[in-house]
């Protein structure tokens, strides 16, 4: 025996005596026989890596998610690689007294839909360093997962109008109803919710429909359309079929009725006071008096909806000389139509240094709109 054994310790498998400079010793409760080999006979069976075989990776082809356990996760990929990467990764099983392990990985891409990923380990097992190769191909299975499905299917449980009280919503509001609606459920498919999408949205003589997942994000976008844009909304549900369980599914309609003014309508309340160019149509519609330059607020009666006829727009107005001004309450313009001076009222935002001013005619008269910014900071 040489000096440098353990006295009565021999390889079980081999029979020779052990040598090597530590001891192994093994848990209680260990049942691995290895662990009592010489280092000859414990290395000829040795595996660093436990690799499988060949991974499989499971795809949308339409959106890219990856279906990861029992559902799908959105990646936003389109170049698998890190992602067969990260799956090798996973999958890849190191011995558990290997110490000291570092792994590089060079990716191959054979086709379209495969990936040799070439995987160099290092380690240290009983004092000896190791190094393995392994080469694992990643196949990628491309599918269509649920949601896409369902979108390709035209699913959907809710119905989105927008609509405007007594007229046609305005292409501007149409625009941005449906930025709204797209921005909503962005914000949901951030969360990592996948029901969240909207399966078609159309343009109608009446406005915009909008076909979204669920009865709840129909009644959300709904909501944020009218917060930003004025008006109610209402719902009408339609019973669509009965759940496995036999309860009743419906189909909710959600219409976001919008304002009967938009800022920039000219409105006439009949109540001797004159013209209001409106501002603001949520709560109570708000504008300012076009004689005067006062701030005007409809009561809580009248809402949105005074009683009023509208008599123009903020763009139906015309440039026109501002000839004098008579006094606190009256200027002098020219007609944009005959060229005669007329005296009409002067509001409080009129500049009377002006050489022009904006002004609307209509039946009534003349009056003197605010410029632009004006508008816009009140």
């Amino acid at each position: 025996m040489s000096s440098g054994s353990r006295s009565g310790t021999f390889c079980p498998q081999c029979g020779d005596p052990i040598e090597r400079s530590s001891e192994i010793d093994l848990p209680a409760g260990a049942n691995d026989p290895d662990a009592v080999l010489c280092d000859d006979c414990y290395f000829e069976t040795f595996d660093l890596v436990d690799a499988p075989e060949r991974i499989e990776i499971r795809v949308c082809s339409r959106c890219g998610a990856l279906h990861r356990g029992n559902r799908w996760v959105d990646v936003g990929a389109r170049d698998y690689t890190d992602v067969a990467i990260e799956e090798t990764a996973e999958r890849l099983g190191v011995h558990i007294e290997a110490e000291d392990v570092e792994w590089g990985v060079e990716p191959e891409q054979v086709d379209q839909n495969t990936i040799r990923m070439r995987c160099l380990f290092t380690g240290r097992v009983r004092e000896t360093d190791l190094s393995e190769e392994v080469t694992v191909p990643v196949y990628i299975a491309r599918e269509t997962c649920d949601r896409c499905g369902r979108i390709a299917g035209d699913y959907y449980a809710s119905i989105v109008q927008v609509r405007a009280t007594e007229r046609t919503p305005t292409t501007q509001e149409n625009d941005r109803a449906v930025e709204i609606a797209e921005a909503y459920i962005a914000d949901r498919e951030a969360t990592g919710d996948r029901n969240a999408f909207i399966t078609e949205t159309s343009r109608t003589e009446d406005g915009v429909d909008m076909k979204i997942s669920t009865n709840q994000m129909g009644q959300g976008i709904a909501k944020r359309i009218v917060e930003e844009l004025g008006g109610a909304v209402s719902e009408a549900p339609t019973l669509v079929t009965e759940d496995e369980d036999g309860n009743e599914v419906y189909r909710v309609t959600f219409t976001a009725r919008l304002p009967p003014y938009t800022p920039g309508d000219i409105i006439d309340l009949d109540d001797g006071d004159g013209p209001v160019l409106v501002t603001s149509a949520h709560g109570n519609l708000k504008g300012t008096r076009l004689a005067t330059g006062e701030d005007y607020e409809a009561t809580f009666e009248e809402g949105i909806d005074p009683d009023a006829r509208k008599i123009g727009e903020r763009d139906d107005a015309e440039s026109t000389t501002l000839v004098a001004v008579e006094d606190a309450h009256a200027v002098q313009v020219l007609d944009p139509e005959t060229f005669e001076s007329k005296t009409i009222p002067r509001p409080a935002y009129l500049d009377p240094d002006a050489e022009s001013v904006p002004v609307l005619k209509h039946r009534s008269g003349l009056h003197v709109l605010p410029e632009t910014d004006t508008a816009e900071a009140q």
